[in-house]
């Protein structure tokens, strides 16, 4: 299975790839690509920049790997309640290319993490409700909260019951394949 991995963050330390990292370490016998949107950056979308100079090859690039995929892996992080601009922009310019969703069909796992208590709770219940228009069969969602009481760089999750529970998600998505 080719599983596509990544955070819905721009930030070099972002937690959110740390959680999807992790995740990833669980389909050890999957191609999985993780991505860091770093590397697909683009102009914010305006209507009059899409029609002088087209959508971004950056963004072609990045729904060309969401159409590659069979599983996608993604941590959002949570911005003011809501997604972070640079997710929110590159959903917006892979949104304007003719014949596609954004996540064409793809499974997902989508998860979130935060350091508060609710875990990113916000833009999970966003993400869950809004994907499904947008192309994406959320397979599970699963939230951390307190990153930086429950997470370990060498270790992963420490907390035993929200470890147990990401494993039963990642079971339950395995067995649609």
């Amino acid at each position: 299975m080719k599983i596509l991995a990544f955070a819905g963050s721009n930030s070099e330390v972002s937690i959110n790839k740390k959680l999807v990292t992790f995740v990833t370490s669980f389909f050890k016998d999957d191609d999985v690509e993780i991505l860091d949107l770093n590397d697909f950056e683009m102009p914010i979308y305006k209507n009059e920049r899409e029609i002088k100079d087209g959508i971004p090859q950056s963004a072609l690039d990045f729904a060309k790997k969401i159409d590659e995929s069979d599983l996608i892996l993604l941590s959002t992080p949570e911005h003011n309640g809501n997604f972070p601009a640079v997710f929110k922009n590159l959903m917006d310019w892979i949104s304007r290319i003719k014949g596609r969703k954004i996540f064409n069909g793809k499974p997902m796992l989508l998860m979130a993490t935060s350091g508060g208590a609710r875990g990113g709770a916000s833009v999970l219940e966003i993400a869950e409700k809004r994907f499904p228009f947008d192309g994406a069969e959320v397979l599970q969602t699963y939230s951390l909260p307190k990153f930086y009481e429950n997470f370990d760089e060498e270790k992963g999750i420490t907390d035993e019951e929200k470890l147990k529970e990401l494993k039963e998600k990642i079971e339950k998505v395995k067995s649609k394949f």
